[in-house]
């Protein structure tokens, strides 16, 4: 069974939508209150510790109707299936899509238990103190040295669980910029720091320069058979690894069916494991399962993601929104937006369809976003009366972790506000001050959770996971594939060697060939100087 590639504008909902659109798109959400004393209730979905308001959405019962019968047109129910049965549904790869995979505890491949069986064995050692460095040292801190999705799941995720954190101090290192190694290694002592690399091919070329780096540093006082007590690896390629210096019983594995921006559930998140212990690891895996099941089993009507990604595919493709905005009212969830960037627009930033032919729509929406209430003294003044449109996602949780319950209060009615705000505006009424114009009728979605556990926040990262697919089985796009990415990597290494001073550029003017030729002069002069 071939994986569904329907052109969604060849669709009648499709056309339907635009009518519906052309007759709609001037109605206030203030009107739709007004006739519908029950509207909030009606447009809500409550599941578990889930509580989703999407009554403040420029829709109708009859736009919810169409958006669903698009979803039938371009056969969601069937993608879905064949996402979880595991066909290669990555058709450009020629891979499987299964990071569901590695949370369903009732049906887990035996690989997978036997790798989380592995890191609870050796997060274990960590925090117990019994694994000891080279001096005979406990660790005390950790390193992870990966990039993208090697790094942005990890680091979101131990941040967010902060409160679940135990003694151990947690480190991440990406960027390729030499001054972030430098600044992280200040922190640290060789004899009581683990550094866990992770990269499936061991070839990613900001994450094997790190590693070399942070292996030279290391090395500057130990020896290279104390490198098996202080690296371990997150790997395939077991031959360079084990190259490195790192032993093999030190390797965890990964699989050519988890996407890279989909592998903290795999052992990239061996980091997490360490810092707030393998059973809280675990509680997270059950968690965004049990997302899986209600995404999987639930009607389309009475499902979370699938209602999240309609909405969106609403504002994106009839009123040409361009961005949304994500604004989670918890300070634990500072990196929950460039951990979604990653995975929303690096999965439906495409212009070719499966069917190999340029799209004659949008498809990608821009995400971006900040914590609440920082965010209202930043960017929701745009918000609330800039030009554009704007769609947000408020993310609250009803209880706090610390029990500071006058803070939550008042962390709970900004959130509550803002969105009312964006909703109903204000107008000055003796009409003087026309700055003072504030019209509402402003989108947004209001989700409400009970508390930051780790298996709400699996839940939580998994519900944006199933709305990506769904947004890219309606756009037609290949939504597991980045070769813009790839692109990218291969002109870096071409650039490289171009910017070695032992390299000449002659009667070369290209834009890259005139800043490379700039950048030579300026480290010449500073030498001189």
């Amino acid at each position: 069974m071939s994986f569904p590639s329907i052109n969604p504008t060849t669709t009648k909902a499709w056309a339907r939508l635009q009518k519906h659109f052309s007759e709609s798109k001037e109605r206030k959400m203030q009107d739709l209150f007004a006739e519908d004393s029950l509207r909030a209730s009606k447009f809500s979905i409550d599941w578990e510790d889930f509580y989703l308001d999407y009554s403040k959405n420029r829709i109708t019962q009859e736009t919810i109707s169409l958006l669903l019968q698009l979803s039938e047109e371009v056969q969601l129910k069937q993608a879905i299936e064949q996402q979880f049965s595991g066909e290669k549904i990555n058709q450009t790869e020629n891979r499987a899509v299964l990071h569901t995979a590695l949370r369903n505890f009732d049906a887990m491949p035996k690989e997978v238990k036997q790798t989380l069986k592995k890191m609870r064995v050796f997060s274990k050692k960590i925090i117990d103190k019994s694994w000891k460095g080279y001096t005979g040292k406990p660790i005390t801190d950790i390193v992870n040295i990966g990039i993208g999705g090697s790094d942005l799941g990890p680091d979101m995720i131990t941040e967010a669980l902060s409160f679940y954190k135990n003694h151990l101090n947690v480190h991440f290192v990406s960027n390729v910029d030499g001054d972030h190694v430098q600044e992280t290694l200040k922190k640290l002592h060789r004899e009581t720091t683990l550094f866990i690399i992770v990269s499936k091919t061991f070839t990613t070329q900001e994450t094997i320069t790190n590693a070399s780096t942070i292996r030279n540093w290391f090395l500057q006082k130990a020896t290279i058979l104390d490198i098996e007590r202080h690296f371990v690896a997150v790997s395939t390629n077991i031959k360079e690894v084990e190259n490195f210096g790192i032993a093999k019983e030190n390797i965890f594995p990964m699989w050519d069916w988890v996407g890279g921006r989909f592998s903290l559930w795999s052992a990239v998140g061996l980091s997490v494991c360490c810092a707030v212990g393998y059973s809280n690891f675990e509680k997270l895996l059950r968690g965004a399962h049990q997302m899986d099941l209600h995404f999987k089993n639930k009607p389309f009507k009475e499902n979370i993601p699938v209602f999240l990604a309609l909405i969106s595919v609403w504002y994106n493709n009839f009123y040409k929104a361009e961005s949304e905005a994500i604004v989670p009212y918890s300070q634990y969830l500072t990196k929950l937006v460039p951990y979604l960037q990653q995975a929303i627009m690096e999965s439906n930033g495409k212009q070719i369809d499966r069917n190999g032919k340029p799209v004659t729509y949008q498809t990608g929406t821009i995400v971006w976003g900040s914590t609440g209430t920082n965010a209202q003294h930043a960017f929701f003044q745009l918000l609330h009366q800039g030009t554009k449109l704007i769609p947000v996602d408020f993310i609250a949780f009803a209880k706090a972790l610390h029990k500071q319950d006058v803070h939550q209060q008042m962390l709970l009615a900004n959130c509550f506000a803002q969105s009312e705000a964006l909703l109903n505006g204000t107008l000055d009424e003796k009409n003087e001050h026309h700055y003072k114009l504030f019209d509402g009728n402003r989108p947004s979605n209001t989700l409400l959770i009970k508390q930051l556990t780790p298996e709400n926040l699996g839940a939580l990262i998994a519900m944006y996971e199933h709305k990506l697919f769904v947004q890219g089985v309606i756009w037609n796009v290949f939504s597991y594939d980045q070769w813009g990415v790839e692109l990218g990597k291969k002109l870096a290494k071409n650039t490289l060697s171009a910017l070695d001073e032992k390299n000449t550029l002659q009667n070369k003017k290209t834009p890259t060939d005139l800043l490379i030729t700039k950048t030579l002069e300026t480290k010449k002069n500073s030498k001189n100087n």
